[in-house]
């Protein structure tokens, strides 16, 4: 064992320990890994590493059921980002993450640096990124941080975003109080490469330098994964020094030089610095290669004076990455960073002894095996309860709204279903000129530059079915980004997670999360639509009261013949519109039983994936055989939600039948049954799509037409499109002009 120098560290007391969230029993594990008492810096390590978002202590029992392979999945969980192939030797890169507890604390730079982070994570593979998602949740509208918060996360979404070059192409935001004291920001990345030309993290080659690039590191973020690992309390607005702190400039140089970097073969490995900063990244880089990393602090670019080897290894300062080059191109590697004005130095090497050995003016002040904080972190198996399925309502014991129009003017202008323009018009999202479906559709397409092909992106879940039956929640989070993506004519590829909960601790709280992973793998399975990619943030509550469950879904899927996209508008007065699904009313759990009733009960709408998936394949078949002209899903707020939305985004109006049957009107409309989708097609293409349906066996019905000025639906509701677009319009620009 090194001679470790002590004078650097105070008395590790039981307090200091608790400090740092390391439990009694992983207190004892560091002491018998080390053999010894640790100093102030092994024991921030440690903390560090084995926190929640680090180590994935809670989750990975559960996440290592998930399907993660396909034919076209070329890297899968494990590093920065998941990888798919999309032909010609290119593959798309991408990933999504959370960014929670700094955006409450600190909303702008919160976000900020969650675009920041989520950048690097694929970009540091080799990919150039051509497109931001962004996942977000607030609470309750009346709460009185609501508005701070929402205006500080979209003004940090697109300060950075627009700042860096990289468009942000959509999106979903969503209210409820169970997030007032603790919002999500999730924000997402796809990327593009060379398959010839994917970079891992695995280091190699004992000798080979280990170099430090980008920005200088400071004090801010310190303590960041550590308190992304802990629920929230009275105190913790206080926590702000730990939220860090970012420079998109620096990040647009940095993706640049990197690129260029990745373009020579001077590249062994290379990791971006995100959370726990120099310790994640040189612990993961070392571990993942079975070597050892020799790090000379003094040699750290650092901006502030006095930083102590603790301070450098737990700071998230932003825009930094370590790599780890060829001997002999160290010199024509920094001359390319130099010529991007970003700091670059040599701060050790790679050992062969699997440790991480810290020196600090000609002292050593760490020496830990890596392999126990990272492969062989612990691992628990936290005792979780089934959540119970709730009672299915029944929509015939529920008295029909007086007036079907009013209802559906009070369901577009809410605040859930109100348009989200307010928030997209302040992204970027035709830098690079790349986008063709823009944010107000089913999912964002984005081209592959100079091809004809390109990717459709969606990112959804609903935390109401999750709560009510994580389950069926789980299916229906991976199903729905799966029918967006196909809406826009796109073959639905792969998904990314991001797994947001509460205590796992709290076995009510754990069965959420294994009742979610459940619905997701088995929606994942009959869909062929592997997991490549993940977070998981746990800990999401305040004093004790969890947010609802929100397994955050990212989808990517491709199109061979971007030229063969379609929109959610109908394009021609006189096309039929057809009604693709079951719709039997289900009426729990939807946005009307919220928004018009008051009441969040019920058992969630079931998901058949097998209906799932012959209806999708059956309109994605038609989408590209050029017979459908507009397509949208059925999601949230039910069929009359639904053609509004496409009256709104046509500005022409439907005349429409309604052959409902036995079922109430506003069950009808309004229910949330799944695996529908509506489409606008001309007169001779409907029979062509009909007599398909017939020999296929899917459920289909000519509802009726596009014309005139006004969303008609035949006895029941006649409401003009420019009504419509009034309500849905004005909610967000209201209610953010309103003080608080």
């Amino acid at each position: 064992m090194t001679d470790i120098n002590w004078n650097n560290s105070p008395d590790i007391t039981e307090d200091l320990i608790k400090e740092h969230g390391l439990s009694d029993d992983e207190h004892k594990l560091m002491l018998k890994i080390l053999g010894r008492t640790p100093t102030l810096t092994e024991l921030g390590i440690f903390s560090v590493m084995w926190s929640e978002h680090c180590s994935y202590k809670s989750s990975k029992l559960h996440l290592k059921t998930l399907p993660t392979k396909a034919p076209w999945v070329i890297h899968g969980p494990g590093e920065n980002a998941g990888v798919i192939d999309i032909g010609d030797g290119q593959a798309a890169i991408f990933k999504m993450e959370s960014h929670n507890h700094p955006s409450y604390i600190e909303p702008y730079q919160g976000a900020a640096t969650g675009v920041g982070g989520i950048l690097r994570d694929v970009f540091t593979m080799g990919a150039r990124p051509v497109a931001n998602m962004n996942a977000l949740r607030f609470g309750s509208t009346d709460h009185h941080k609501t508005r701070h918060l929402l205006s500080g996360v979209v003004e940090g979404i697109g300060g950075y975003g627009n700042c860096v070059g990289v468009p942000t192409v959509g999106g979903e935001t969503n209210f409820h109080p169970s997030y007032d004291g603790n919002i999500l920001v999730n924000a997402m990345t796809v990327g593009l490469a060379d398959q010839d030309k994917i970079f891992l993290s695995a280091a190699a080659g004992v000798g080979n330098p280990v170099i430090y690039v980008g920005s200088k590191t400071g004090r801010d973020g310190i303590h960041g994964a550590t308190m992304a690992s802990a629920e929230f309390t009275e105190d913790s607005e206080e926590k702000r020094p730990t939220v860090q702190v970012g420079d998109p400039f620096t990040e647009k140089l940095l993706i640049e030089a990197c690129l260029e970097l990745m373009s020579t073969d001077m590249v062994v490995a290379i990791q971006d610095m995100g959370a726990a900063g120099l310790t994640s990244s040189s612990v993961e880089m070392a571990s993942g290669g079975g070597v050892g990393f020799s790090l000379n602090l003094d040699m750290v670019p650092q901006r502030e004076e006095g930083m102590t080897p603790y301070e450098m290894m737990l700071s998230e300062s932003q825009e930094r990455m370590l790599v780890v080059l060829k001997p002999d191109r160290v010199k024509e590697a920094e001359a390319l960073f130099h010529k991007w004005d970003l700091d670059f130095a040599v701060i050790g090497e790679i050992t062969a002894d699997g440790n991480l050995t810290l020196t600090w003016q000609g002292n050593v002040v760490a020496d830990i095996p890596t392999q126990p904080l990272a492969d062989n972190s612990p691992e628990y198996d936290r005792p979780w309860v089934k959540t119970e399925a709730p009672a299915v309502i029944d929509a015939a014991d529920m008295a029909a709204p007086n007036d079907l129009g009013e209802t559906l003017l009070k369901m577009v202008g809410s605040a859930n279903l109100s348009s989200r323009a307010w928030i997209w018009q302040q992204y970027d999202n035709q830098v690079m000129a790349d986008t063709i479906q823009m944010p107000g559709g089913d999912a964002a397409v984005v081209r592959v530059h100079g091809t004809d092909k390109a990717l459709a992106i969606s990112t959804d879940c609903t935390p109401r079915y999750c709560y009510a039956d994580p389950f069926e929640g789980g299916k229906q989070a991976v199903a729905e980004t799966w029918r967006n993506i196909t809406a826009v004519g796109a073959n639905p590829m792969a998904i990314t997670d991001c797994l947001n909960f509460g205590n796992p601790e709290r076995p009510d709280i754990m069965g959420q999360f294994v009742g979610a992973i459940e619905g997701i793998r088995e929606a994942c399975t009959v869909l062929d639509y592997p997991v490549i990619s993940g977070n998981v943030s746990l800990y999401n509550e305040t004093n004790g009261t969890g947010i609802h469950p929100t397994p955050a879904i990212g989808g990517v899927g491709l199109m061979q013949d971007s030229s063969k996209m379609i929109k959610i508008a109908p394009k021609e007065n006189g096309d039929v519109i057809l009604l693709v699904g079951q719709s039997n009313g289900h009426i729990g759990c939807t946005q009307y039983l919220s928004i018009i009733e008051g009441r969040e009960e019920g058992a969630p709408p079931p998901v058949d994936l097998e209906l799932e998936k012959k209806n999708g394949d059956f309109v994605r078949k038609h989408i590209l055989d050029g017979n459908i002209s507009a397509c949208h899903d059925i999601s949230d707020g039910g069929l009359f939600v639904s053609l509004a939305e496409m009256a709104m985004a046509s500005g022409k109006g439907m005349n429409i039948a309604l052959n409902n049957g036995d079922i109430p009107a506003h069950a009808y409309g309004f229910g949330e049954d799944q695996a529908r989708y509506v489409l606008s097609v001309s007169a001779a293409d409907a029979d062509v799509i009909i007599s398909d349906a017939a020999e296929t066996d899917v459920k289909i019905e000519n509802i009726g037409v596009v014309g005139g000025e006004a969303l008609d639906i035949e006895d029941l509701l006649t409401i003009s499109v420019k009504e419509l677009l009034d309500a849905h319009a004005s909610w967000m620009p209201n209610y953010m002009s309103t003080e608080s």
